[in-house]
């Protein structure tokens, strides 16, 4: 299924506003299933934290878990680890016509944007994060927390190792701030799209930083959703090795769409070029029709580094 195309801020079909009002009718009571999302009175004004490695990750994977935990009473911060420098985006959107055809939401499916294609890509980073804060709202998070750390994952091993005690040391920072949170990461040991390749190495480093505060006893609750399970893997197989498969009320699933929806926006007065839909097409797309999130326990093989 292909995602709705926005041009501007008039969708086809129902408006955000009716997708949003809908949503916002389920049961704000309803209990989570089992010891992944339950929680008590006393714990419910602890904030569930959620971490996405970039922009676009919140909406793919782990928007249906948000609504769970705002459903249970849990107020929900939301935080965006890196800037999202990417120069691949830039170069799509230079070109003309645009290399997604008729999929693409710019009028004409052109584009020039003329921007810059090398480090640190600034009007990308501007776009994704618009489009990011868009998806946040559809959401109806608690907070937006950006660490505007650059995404230097990819440098060589020092900086790897670098960028993932930069993330630890933020995280660290709202764990004193909010002692009674529960944290919730990218599966970044899962996070391919091709499960005989290495993971996304920003993802990786995030549970990566994940494990080391866990392994220290500084991160006591803490839990991976899969993001690239919608690439990698067809629909019946998504659900392998999950500890916890998250099955999205149509209620929800209305606003997990909305959030999808604000990645492939074309709509320049509110900076919105559609970059995350030029970045992973396939995996918004099939976050968008499967109606599942799928949570992980820290495996207690975990092997820290980029690529293991």
């Amino acid at each position: 299924m292909t995602v709705p195309q926005h041009h501007g801020t008039v969708p086809t079909g129902p408006s955000r506003r009716s997708v949003l009002t809908a949503a916002g009718l389920t049961a704000a009571g309803v209990a989570l299933q089992g010891s992944w999302g339950a929680t008590s009175a006393a714990a419910a004004a602890a904030p569930a934290i959620f971490y996405s490695p970039h922009q676009d990750d919140e909406a793919i994977g782990m928007a249906g878990s948000i609504l769970e935990h705002k459903a249970a009473g849990r107020p929900v911060y939301l935080v965006l680890v890196s800037r999202g420098e990417n120069g691949g985006i830039a170069e799509y959107l230079n070109r003309t016509p645009c290399v997604l055809g008729s999929k693409c939401s710019a009028p004409g499916h052109r584009h020039e944007l003329g921007w810059q294609e090398t480090w640190p890509t600034p009007e990308v980073v501007s776009a994704r994060t618009s489009e990011f804060n868009a998806s946040a709202k559809a959401l109806g998070v608690d907070k937006v927390i950006n660490f505007k750390l650059s995404d230097t994952a990819y440098g060589t091993e020092s900086e790897y190792e670098a960028f993932v005690k930069k993330i630890m040391s933020k995280v660290r920072g709202l764990i004193q701030q909010y002692p009674k949170a529960s944290h919730k990461f990218a599966a970044g040991w899962l996070d391919t799209t091709n499960p005989s390749q290495p993971t996304n190495a920003t993802h990786k480093a995030c549970s990566d930083a994940a494990y080391w505060l866990h392994d220290n006893g500084e991160l006591k609750d803490v839990r991976f959703n899969h993001i690239y399970t919608y690439e990698a893997f067809s629909r019946s197989q998504r659900d392998r090795g999950a500890d916890y498969v998250l099955n999205i009320p149509s209620a929800h699933m209305k606003k997990k769409r909305a959030a999808i929806l604000s990645y492939n926006t074309w709509d320049p007065n509110r900076n919105l070029y559609t970059t995350g839909y030029h970045s992973v097409p396939t995996m918004l797309e099939e976050a968008y029709s499967d109606p599942r999130e799928f949570v992980y326990a820290l495996p207690s093989d975990y092997t820290p580094g980029r690529g293991k």
